[in-house]
């Protein structure tokens, strides 16, 4: 099982969480006793971390325990510091894809197991809707390059879902409104036939009015909202480049962030890259899934995700080549 050494811990309650995956690709999720803190939501299968374990060992124990599971490979996915009324926690949550047994609730709470789409319909602690977008997310988000020739990029697109992507952002700032609007309805259209999501960096409205899955907010566009310019049904993600930025996200109630950039960029050679220390420390106190971005591939998934990232987002390193 893979695992990482534990951060210091404040007076926060400890707790793990897992993202329990089955071989359709659905969630675990468990119903919490009535008479308990946040009694009656679904959550994600967990409990508190005891005096003298690492978080992987008392995920295993409590996934025993709670769920009647056996884990047998389990990696870190988001932590998340949530301030409730009465407490503060810690939320360690770990991605299970190997596991044995069959889940059933062992004491006598019930379980779900539930298609990722349909996990924002099940009501659910609000410290725990972070990781309902971590479990809906993706590893790798595809940025664009510039259009050129549309024949030629849309068979690009049509390369990358086929060989697995499924969350892609247009980026086509060289063109004009109406040819941008004309290139998205084709990407959006080639997304459904793969269930991927498609993100605009475009107005709502125009999400809205094309069907797209969500939108991209630069920097300088999350720093002029003050609230969430979508609802909730959409993907709203925000371009971060400090905490600061992190913090206007968590804010205005965006999905997702990128963080960049990481490594330094043939691009933007004369940008300081931040260095794999410094995304990790940013985004232990993000309380939204952060994708690394900036001289990645998905070759250098496991490392983002060591460091905290949901995965990697790339535009030269993710674009499929010509066959």
């Amino acid at each position: 099982m893979n695992s990482l050494p534990d951060s210091p811990i404040s007076d926060a309650l400890h707790v793990v969480a897992a993202v329990v995956v089955d071989v359709a690709g659905r969630v675990l999720l468990a119903r919490r006793p009535e008479h308990v803190h946040q009694g009656g939501l679904w959550e994600f299968p967990g409990g508190k971390v005891e005096a003298g374990e690492t978080a992987l060992q008392a995920l295993v124990r409590e996934l025993h325990e709670e769920v009647a599971i056996e884990v047998e490979s389990a990696r870190p996915l988001i932590r998340i510091h949530h301030r409730y009324p009465d407490k503060t926690v810690l939320l360690d949550v770990w991605r299970v894809k190997r596991y044995t047994g069959s889940a059933h609730g062992r004491e006598g709470q019930p379980v779900a197991w539930v298609a990722p789409r349909e996990l924002p319909s099940y009501a659910v602690p609000a410290a725990n809707r972070p990781i309902v977008a971590a479990a809906r997310l993706p590893e790798h988000y595809l940025i664009t390059p510039e259009p050129g020739d549309e024949a030629r990029f849309l068979a690009g697109v049509r390369r990358a879902f086929e060989g697995g992507i499924r969350l892609v952002q247009l980026r086509a700032k060289s063109l004009p409104s109406e040819q941008y609007r004309r290139l998205a309805a084709a990407v959006i259209a080639l997304g459904r036939e793969y269930e991927a999501a498609v993100l605009l960096n475009a107005p709502a409205e125009w999400v809205r009015e094309l069907g797209a899955a969500g939108m991209q907010l630069t920097g300088q566009g999350l720093h002029a909202l003050s609230t969430r310019p979508l609802p909730a049904e959409y993907w709203v993600a925000a371009s971060c480049h400090t905490p600061e930025d992190l913090q206007q996200a968590e804010r205005i109630g965006a999905d997702f962030a990128l963080l960049s950039p990481v490594l330094a960029t043939a691009s933007h050679p004369e940008t300081l890259p931040l260095g794999w220390k410094a995304f990790s420390a940013w985004v232990e106190s993000a309380a939204v899934p952060v994708y690394a971005l900036g001289g990645l591939g998905g070759e250098d998934t496991p490392v983002a995700q060591a460091h905290g990232a949901q995965g990697v987002a790339a535009i030269s390193g993710l674009w499929p080549a010509e066959a």
